[in-house]
């Protein structure tokens, strides 16, 4: 343990090495076990370094960003979690081109656009996580989705090496991108925008975040859809036909407000929501015949 301490001590500032971190201050849903480690590059050469650090001694590690969609077990992370945030989240604009890197907020980036008369973005106002996050996922909302707007994005492979892929080369689809199949981690993205009506915009964005606070249980810590959105069906529909609209393990809930959350609804362990998770699956699956699969990830 004190080797591998060290060594990330020297790739990074030694305050932003820490040890036995609880994630459950990392994660929208807050809970969760420890990570062993827990490191906050600066930069994107210092998250190069690190990349390069764990491939070459065959280290356990997770990229995470705001943890929004994101569930630790209680058993905690036996590795390296790495954090890309605040650190990493310059937004630059020119013309109708949106540059930023991969810790800025959606909420912060889509506020940019709008002063900017950009349209486009509108769709994203709400979504609680950070871009690089929400390419890597293919992140969408009422109709729109990060493919449609992205043009390109920077990206390190496992090694640290850096390179750039444009939008077809990215394999977005539902939910998914090539950044998920060859596990790379995205450090930057290009945006191209429309140039369109400032009250117009600023319209539909506050039109969708009053659709979110109405319809979503924001008021409690989650992880947003719990599950992947099955062909041909809506899971929380599925979950609430199912008659399981407020059922509970521990203090990990199904939301009443809108059945396709799992909240943490009181002092929710990771064990509670997975219980919950499992639970919910198996009962729509034997009424229905449809599988549910998590969209949240696991580690």
């Amino acid at each position: 343990m004190e080797s591998i301490y060290q060594k990330l001590c020297e790739i990074v500032a030694k305050d932003n090495v820490l040890t036995n971190e609880n994630m459950s201050k990392h994660t929208t849903f807050k809970a969760g076990g420890n990570a062993k480690y827990f490191v906050l590059p600066k930069d994107e050469k210092e998250l190069a370094d690190l990349l390069k650090f764990v491939s070459c001694n065959t280290i356990k590690y997770y990229v995470i960003g705001n943890g929004s969609n994101l569930l630790v077990k209680d058993s905690g992370f036996d590795g390296i979690i790495i954090k890309i945030g605040n650190n990493m989240s310059e937004i630059e604009v020119k013309d109708n081109i949106i540059k930023c890197q991969a810790g800025a907020f959606l909420s912060r980036i889509a506020s940019v656009a709008l002063e900017n008369s950009l349209s486009g973005l509108e769709f994203a106002a709400g979504i609680p996580g950070l871009v690089g996050g929400a390419v890597t996922m293919n992140a969408g909302a009422y109709g729109g989705e990060f493919k449609d707007v992205v043009t390109k994005v920077w990206l390190l492979d496992k090694e640290g090496n850096s390179f750039c892929l444009k939008n077809n080369e990215m394999e977005f689809g539902y939910r998914e991108s090539i950044v998920q199949k060859k596990g790379y981690i995205v450090t930057g993205v290009e945006l191209r925008l429309e140039h369109g009506n400032k009250v117009e915009i600023e319209g539909k964005m506050n039109e969708f975040l009053k659709a979110r606070k109405d319809k979503q249980p924001l008021e409690y810590p989650s992880a947003g859809s719990t599950f992947k959105r099955p062909e041909g069906h809506f899971a929380g529909k599925l979950i609430m036909d199912a008659g399981l609209r407020g059922y509970s393990v521990g203090g990990a809930c199904v939301s009443e407000k809108h059945c396709g959350f799992v909240i943490n609804k009181q002092n929710a362990t990771a064990t509670d929501i997975l219980e919950l998770m499992d639970k919910v699956s198996e009962i729509v699956y034997e009424k229905y015949g449809v599988k549910l699969e998590a969209e949240v990830k696991i580690i």
